[in-house]
């Protein structure tokens, strides 16, 4: 992905927190990486740019603003994991996010209730929790963050398009 910064410095970071605040991840796959950028003209530009290399599966309007994910060409390497799916969001309305990555999402063998049960030691952002597809829990950490779901993205983008 030569248009984005290398992600190994940012997910190696994420992986020490989620680490010390000992969740056991090895055997969830990561299905996902966000890449956050500060305005709408660098988002139109870089979906555009990635684009031309990678498959656009869908752009869609979330909260107000658009979100595109695309299936990478080449999924990011990373410890023995393979990330196929890149998700980049723009802008909300107001709202100024430095430019970088920003978070990963793991889809869970387990259903979030019993996750979180296993958990319940940890403050979670249950602000997706309701959701009616594919709802979701994060954890901040610092100003990264990691989701966990019950349904991979790429599945969740194939029902809604299916609806």
């Amino acid at each position: 992905m030569r248009h984005l910064p290398n992600p190994n410095l940012f997910l190696s970071q994420i992986f020490n927190d989620i680490k010390s605040v000992e969740i056991e991840i090895s055997h969830y796959f990561l299905d996902h990486i966000c890449y956050r950028v500060e305005n709408q003209e660098k988002y139109s530009s870089l979906k555009n740019t990635l684009a031309k290399e990678h498959q656009l599966l869908i752009e869609s309007e979330i909260n107000g603003r658009n979100i595109s994910v695309f299936k990478l060409k080449f999924p990011i390497q990373f410890e023995g994991r393979s990330i196929p799916l890149l998700e980049l969001p723009a802008p909300k309305t107001g709202n100024n996010y430095p430019e970088g990555w920003e978070h990963i999402e793991f889809v869970i063998d387990e259903s979030l209730d019993l996750f979180l049960e296993k958990y319940q030691n940890i403050a979670f952002d249950k602000k997706g929790f309701s959701k009616p597809l594919n709802r979701d829990i994060r954890l901040k950490l610092g100003t990264l963050s990691v989701k966990f779901h019950e349904t991979s993205l790429e599945k969740v983008i194939q029902i809604e398009k299916n609806a």
